[in-house]
């Protein structure tokens, strides 16, 4: 499997847990570019509606499973609570 940098057999059933939850996050935050792309060249007004509709969607599954990994994967949670829902400056959070 492409996932994979290790033998998977090798890895335990928590490790390959987490790569599925990643692969997905990644798939999802994929899909919302690809919408994000169509919604920006589309003039159709109804078509517009749907793909951002379908965008939202992903939007939803992509949160999700970032909730599943600040759960269950060490260092999630963590660096959520640093970064989420601040007002400072991005960059900066890490140097306070």
């Amino acid at each position: 499997m492409e996932n994979y940098h290790e033998p998977p057999e090798e890895l335990s059933s928590q490790t390959r847990d987490y790569v599925r939850a990643l692969v997905s996050l990644k798939e999802e935050i994929e899909a919302i570019d690809w919408y994000q792309q169509r919604l920006s060249v589309t003039s159709d007004q109804q078509l517009k509606k749907i793909l951002h509709h379908n965008q939202v969607e992903e939007m939803e599954h992509a949160c999700m499973t970032l909730e599943w990994l600040r759960r269950n994967m060490d260092g999630w949670d963590e660096k959520m609570r640093q970064y989420f829902f601040t007002e400072k400056d991005i960059v900066k959070i890490e140097d306070e």
